[in-house]
């Protein structure tokens, strides 16, 4: 699979239907992990359509559950 142009990146973050309740980023055809958020320079968003952007949302999320725990744990 090839990258995609910047015209086509472009054309999918202005797309409203790529945007789930105007902040969830969902699009299937945009293999990126972590695209720009809706108002870009606020930085990354996940794409929840993508299976490996969710994955790495998860793993993130429980390391810090874990360090927050043993965190707490340890006071």
């Amino acid at each position: 699979m090839e990258n995609p142009s910047k015209e086509t990146l472009d054309k999918w973050h202005k797309d409203p239907n790529n945007w789930k309740f105007g902040g969830i980023y969902y699009n299937k055809e945009d293999q990126r992990i972590f695209p720009p958020k809706r108002t870009k320079w606020m930085g990354w968003t996940v794409n929840f359509a993508n299976t490996k952007s969710v994955l790495v949302f998860i793993i993130v999320l429980v390391v810090l559950c874990v360090t927050l725990y043993f965190s707490e744990v340890t006071n």
